[in-house]
């Protein structure tokens, strides 16, 4: 089966240039967001961070 795609694939012009294409989209997108990660404002990570629990703290509070 995979001789079969593999040979298919050979036969079409210009196809190599895809594997390159997609690997550069995917790099490119982890080094942004690792250089997000690494300069996000501590405060603003924190406050979503505790999103989940102020919602469940306001359940249990209305409930009582």
């Amino acid at each position: 089966m995979l001789k079969f795609i593999k040979g298919h694939m050979e036969s079409i012009d210009g196809i190599e240039i895809y594997p390159i294409i997609s690997l550069l989209i995917f790099f490119v997108f982890f080094v942004v967001l690792f250089l997000w990660v690494i300069s996000a404002n501590k405060k603003y990570i924190e406050q979503v961070s505790n999103i989940p629990l102020e919602s469940d703290e306001e359940e249990n509070n209305t409930k009582l």
